[in-house]
């Protein structure tokens, strides 16, 4: 599968995410940076289309402008995918996903931080709640991007995550296959 073309990759990823109760029809996205470019999956990839999207669904656009804010169906937590390519190069974060996981729901609603138990997990460390904010903000785009910032040991491993308050997950992989491992790792 690493082998594909990134939209291939992205529609496995989204379809196995859904299957395993790693999203739900709620939302969440996924992306994949290729360079300069950014691939991600669309607004209401859940909701309307209950994840079962093509290959022609993929947007992408440039990461350094805001040509894909113009785009009818760019994912409304996408101002975070972008801001995190923007912040870590390339060979640190390629892979991005926002998921509204069936067992960290409760974590995400009492706004309590995930300990490592798992010896799958230590390499993580513990998964902090950011500070609230409207959901697709610019503001809790910033505060993904600075929570991220102190994940760069978790990140150079896999993949960092952190929890948004009443919302869902962020994680920020070396590709994104090592996001939708840590995903389900943390799961």
């Amino acid at each position: 599968m690493h082998d594909k073309p990134i939209p291939e990759q992205i529609i496995y990823v989204a379809r196995r995410m859904f299957e395993r109760r790693l999203t739900d029809m709620a939302g969440g996205n996924i992306s994949v940076r290729a360079g300069d470019q950014l691939f991600v999956t669309p607004r209401y990839a859940g909701s309307k289309q209950h994840w079962k999207i093509s290959t022609d669904d993929i947007i992408s656009g440039p990461i350094a402008t805001q040509e894909l804010f113009s785009h009818p169906r760019f994912s409304r937590e996408g101002k975070a995918h972008l801001g995190l390519y923007r912040t870590f190069a390339e060979n640190e974060v390629s892979g991005c996903i926002h998921a509204h996981p069936f067992h960290i729901l409760p974590f995400c609603v009492a706004e309590k931080p995930m300990e490592a138990v798992l010896e799958s997990t230590q390499k993580f460390g513990t998964v902090e709640v950011v500070k609230g904010a409207p959901a697709h903000s610019q503001v809790l785009a910033d505060q993904i991007i600075a929570a991220m910032l102190q994940k760069r040991g978790a990140i150079a491993k896999q993949a960092g995550a952190v929890l948004l308050p009443r919302h869902g997950i962020f994680i920020a992989g070396k590709d994104i296959f090592h996001a939708v491992d840590a995903l389900e790792r943390l799961d």
